[in-house]
């Protein structure tokens, strides 16, 4: 146990990872009182998250007064310094963490070095996540393995302060409506789903709206109605496999038409020819 702490511990993660996310460390302790970090810099990402107590985190010249529930968040390469209160000492949890997707992780989820705390978490449930994370490296002979659950913990913690302090994230641009973003969910739905069998009553209720109202906002926003959309989806994904050696069949079949036949017929009204025409034509622009 540190001289500097009432309670300390901490794991480590064996595996050295290229991945998005990977988990370096990860702690729990409850500093003495006035008990300071810094004035220093990271090469990686680490967060701390107060279970109890209170403490200053300094950054990017703001000085936060973090308690219970607040999350607070040094990024790499930003000067920063924590001190624990003198009279109540915080108690909190670390994790520090790497990977070429974390920037836009914790963008997602409101942070950012301008803004690094999130408040409003639940205490018992952050520090579970923590524990998990802390548990993932005393397991197994497979640190590779160990690596990919603490990653896993890593992403429900991210989540859980995502939800926390939803009021300061901003997943979409500013200038972006309410409408464009469930016309986006809409669309984003079809690309997913154009191999299924997919019918405005289904795509409505599973995005919670109302079948009249999605119909007049997508078509609003794209010019086409959902259906339309959908067959568009649908004929350019057909016009790239058409270039593979894959059969009609198999073709109609990955784009979400049981009946080739049919599938030819509806290629043939759109682009305006046979889908083995087509492919024939692209034989011969090749040659």
């Amino acid at each position: 146990m540190s001289s500097e702490h009432t309670y300390f511990t901490v794991s480590i993660n064996p595996h050295e990872s290229n991945s998005e996310l990977s988990v370096l460390f990860s702690g729990e302790g409850k500093p003495i009182a006035l008990h300071n970090t810094g004035p220093g810099v990271h090469d990686y990402y680490l967060v701390h998250t107060v279970h109890s107590g209170n403490g200053t985190f300094e950054m990017h010249n703001r000085t936060y007064h973090c308690t219970a529930g607040d999350t607070f968040i040094i990024y790499p390469g930003e000067l920063f310094r924590y001190t624990a209160d003198a009279e109540n000492p915080w108690h909190y949890s670390w994790v520090a963490f790497t990977g070429h997707a974390t920037g836009m992780m914790l963008s997602q989820i409101g942070a950012s070095p301008q803004n690094a705390v999130i408040s409003g978490s639940v205490p018992r449930s952050m520090r579970h996540y923590y524990r998990r994370i802390r548990s993932s490296f005393q397991q197994s002979m497979y640190p590779a393995l160990e690596d990919i659950e603490a990653a896993g913990w890593l992403r429900l913690l991210l989540r859980e302060l995502g939800q926390a302090g939803a009021h300061q994230a901003k997943t979409k641009p500013a200038t972006e409506t309410e409408i464009q973003r469930q016309v986006s969910q809409a669309v984003r739905y079809l690309e997913l789903q154009y191999t299924q069998v997919v019918s405005i009553e289904q795509l409505a209720r599973t995005l919670g709206y109302h079948r009249t109202y999605l119909c007049k906002m997508f078509k609003q926003a794209t010019g086409l109605a959902p259906m339309q959309y959908l067959f568009k989806i649908r004929m350019e994904r057909a016009k790239q496999l058409l270039e593979t050696s894959m059969t009609i069949d198999q073709v109609a079949s990955s784009v979400g038409f049981n009946d080739a036949l049919y599938f030819s017929k509806q290629f043939h009204k759109w682009s305006g020819s046979a889908p083995s025409v087509y492919r024939k034509e692209l034989t011969g622009k090749g040659g």
